[in-house]
């Protein structure tokens, strides 16, 4: 027969070994005394949430400054001067802007401090493109005073310590700076901490937006450096060129993580560059592409549909409606043209905001701006910001809350 386990309990273990078993009666006693107490009609967490990752935020027109040759810089405040979301140093907000019978949106990085927030206040940089739809509105027709719908921070280009290297090497063209200068701000001000070198393409001298704002944050901050790149005009004190791999090379040091942001023709020509530096994918970031605006010009693209149009019937909360769709033009294009709102934030398919259910119909989808998961593919549902004809479509489209 085994030996009988022989051991003391000592005074603390036996008020512990109540107390577990009394722990019922105190449970059911804390229950029954709060069950007359109403519930809260909202969580404190849910609260939180909605002030950090609002769906749509209401601002001003505070003040408009020319910056540059062809770009405004806008700032934007709370009427009541409370704050605005926090967001992170490289992040952008979809700005709404209704064109006559026309609901549309429009996405800007923040060029702003971070610490600007607290005192309800993002800048936002519109360099004007006449070939466009709303830049060329935006800096004829905003005036201080007027109110804008905007939505919460957005996007993924900003520094992670885990997955970046400790120095940054950006590569801006034109209005492609403002996530940078997002950044420049952030460092000096304390919210971010890496050594971000800025090569910053620009067609002059003259051309360079945000040069005054640029100096002043190298000269208070030594862990910021900018360096210009000007392709029309050679001068000292500036390379001259395009922004090439010996170029980041040259400027990049030992390791070194790249963020790019600029016109879709600079990411054409610094991928074939970044292919030479031989980096780790985890070190190269870069902004969205923007709606492609030369379908043609993408591989897979169909010739025989170029210039074509096709019905596009739009299923939105129970209502159906008829339109017209171009094959040269994105179908959310199509659907704001038609005075129709639909979801949207980022217009590069990348952001999941519109998503919808391809019900019937052929779609092409640029791979460059294809960023749809797997699920989504085998079952059906597209971004139409990324999506052109390539027949007639029936598309369910959910409501959007930012109008």
């Amino acid at each position: 027969m085994a030996d009988k386990l022989n051991y003391k309990v000592g005074m603390i273990g036996a008020l512990d070994m109540l107390r577990f078993k009394n722990m019922p009666k105190v449970r059911e006693k804390a229950i029954q005394a709060a069950s007359s107490a109403p519930l809260p009609k909202t969580l404190t967490t849910n609260e939180k949430a909605k002030q950090r990752h609002p769906e749509k935020q209401e601002v001003i027109v505070a003040e408009i400054r020319r910056n540059g040759a062809d770009a405004k810089t806008i700032v934007l405040k709370t009427e009541d001067g409370s704050a605005l979301a926090p967001f992170r140093a490289g992040q952008y907000i979809s700005v709404c802007v209704p064109i006559g019978g026309t609901v549309t949106t429009r996405s800007y990085s923040l060029c702003s401090s971070p610490a600007w927030t607290k005192r309800g206040e993002y800048n936002i940089t519109v360099k004007r493109d006449d070939a466009g739809f709303v830049s060329p509105y935006i800096q004829d027709h905003w005036v201080v005073g007027q109110h804008v719908t905007i939505s919460g921070p957005q996007g993924h280009l900003y520094y992670e310590r885990l997955r970046d290297a400790k120095k940054v090497v950006a590569l801006a063209g034109g209005s492609g700076i403002t996530p940078f200068m997002g950044m420049a701000y952030a460092i000096r001000d304390g919210f971010e901490d890496f050594d971000l070198t800025i090569l910053f393409g620009s067609r002059t001298e003259d051309g360079i937006v945000y040069k005054k704002e640029l100096d002043e944050v190298c000269a208070a901050c030594d862990k910021v450096h900018v360096v210009h790149v000007l392709f029309d005009e050679e001068k000292p004190g500036y390379e001259h060129g395009f922004i090439t791999a010996e170029l980041i090379k040259k400027y990049g040091g030992e390791e070194y993580s790249v963020f790019m942001c600029g016109p879709q023709a600079m990411y054409n020509f610094l991928d074939g560059e970044i292919a030479k530096l031989g980096l780790r994918r985890k070190f190269v970031r870069r902004e969205l592409f923007g709606m492609i605006k030369d379908p043609w010009n993408q591989p897979g693209y169909p010739e025989d549909i170029r210039g074509k149009t096709f019905n596009l019937k739009v299923i939105q909360c129970g209502r159906e409606y008829d339109i017209t769709a171009s094959a040269d033009e994105p179908l959310l294009t199509s659907i704001e043209r038609a005075g129709s709102v639909a979801p949207s934030r980022c217009r590069s398919g990348e952001c999941s905001w519109c998503r919808s259910k391809l019900v019937s119909g052929k779609v092409f989808v640029p791979e460059k701006t294809d960023g749809r998961r797997r699920a989504d593919i085998e079952f059906g549902y597209i971004h139409p910001c990324a999506s052109f004809p390539m027949s007639d479509i029936v598309l369910d489209v959910p409501n959007s809350t930012l109008k």
